[in-house]
């Protein structure tokens, strides 16, 4: 009973830490781009692709911490 407690806990820090960086990561990336939009609008294409590009790195930082946050909990 208290390892599944202390299970959860450790699951439930782990991701709740692990999508605080990537968040925070993508939104100055998209205020970012969309800055540099305001400034160059003809450069907006290449501004997107790159900021898509990424969001997606930051992103599967978000997911390693899902998966190691599923492996505590189920394993």
């Amino acid at each position: 009973m208290e390892l599944e407690v202390a299970k959860s806990f450790a699951a439930a820090l782990a991701i709740g830490l692990g999508v605080v960086g990537p968040a925070i990561a993508i939104g100055m990336l998209a205020g970012k781009a969309m800055e540099a939009i305001g400034r160059n609008p003809e450069s907006a294409s290449k501004v997107q692709t790159a900021m898509i590009l990424a969001i997606a790195f930051a992103e599967a930082i978000a997911i390693y911490a899902l998966v190691v946050a599923l492996s505590i909990k189920f394993v």
